[in-house]
């Protein structure tokens, strides 16, 4: 059985991990640009790269809906640049799973399969979704949602090493961004991560650059373009966070309460 998961960024391909380990076919969708910032960890690189590996799982990018279907039947992960989740109709999955976090519905309905699941702000189940996953880092964490909601956005990213908003390296102007910094350096703050227009983005805190946009990406000032984890484990950024593996894990228990079983490998 095919599941779609809509979004290929950190915390989608953290879902894409629980998934595809447990024998489910994955096609994943993100835009033609990508714009995740924890790269080493995203399977949307694979739209850049044209494949992209995370903790030994491969995954490709592909053309169009046939492709991908062939891709996975090969034992692949697929990774379309489809935003708008045009290949749903195509494929015909089993499930859909709205992992764009974009904080609000862009579109995602319960007719889009047979088990449709929202992963966090913007989902209500029952309504626009057969079942929820919480995303906010706490007590409820990866926990999935038979009825409401999950916890409303905050705008606040969760703690981490004692720190929360000081984590995230944001866009210093509108323009091109050029990175000075690889992932996976140990920083301190105040040094030059990047430059947009010539004007730099600094470091915030001490740390591991743990993402960063790659050269070339257009950007607006305050956008969301770096991270840095205060626990300097370089090894962090070639792993899924324990963030997005709580949430896969919500998403699994999801597909199975509904009686979405996977293939045997």
């Amino acid at each position: 059985m095919i599941v779609v998961i809509r979004g290929a960024g950190d915390l989608a391909t953290g879902i894409a991990l629980r998934l595809y380990r447990s024998g489910y076919q994955l096609v994943m969708t993100d835009l033609p640009e990508p714009t995740a910032i924890r790269r080493t960890v995203c399977f949307s690189e694979a739209i850049r790269q044209g494949a992209m590996e995370v903790e030994g799982v491969r995954a490709v990018h592909c053309t169009d809906a046939q492709d991908a279907r062939n891709r996975v039947e090969q034992g692949l992960v697929a990774v379309l640049g489809d935003p708008a989740g045009a290949c749903i109709s195509a494929l015909k999955p089993g499930a859909v799973v709205d992992a764009i976090l974009a904080k609000k519905n862009l579109g995602t309905a319960m007719t889009d399969a047979p088990v449709v699941i929202g992963v966090g702000p913007g989902f209500t189940a029952g309504m626009d979704c057969h079942a929820a996953v919480e995303t906010k880092r706490g007590h409820t964490l990866g926990r999935a949602l038979y009825t409401g909601s999950p916890l409303p956005n905050t705008g606040v990213p969760g703690i981490i090493g004692g720190y929360g908003a000081e984590r995230v390296l944001r866009a210093p102007a509108d323009g091109t961004f050029v990175p000075c910094m690889e992932i996976g350096r140990i920083v301190k703050a105040g040094e030059v991560a990047a430059t947009v227009e010539g004007v730099p983005m600094l470091c915030t805190i001490d740390g591991c650059l743990r993402g960063i946009l790659p050269a070339g990406t257009k950007v607006f000032a305050g956008m969301k373009a770096g991270d840095i984890d205060p626990r300097c484990r370089p090894e962090h950024c070639l792993c899924a966070s324990d963030k997005s593996l709580a949430v896969g894990g919500g998403v699994l228990e999801a597909l199975l309460h509904f009686g979405c079983l996977p293939e045997r490998r």
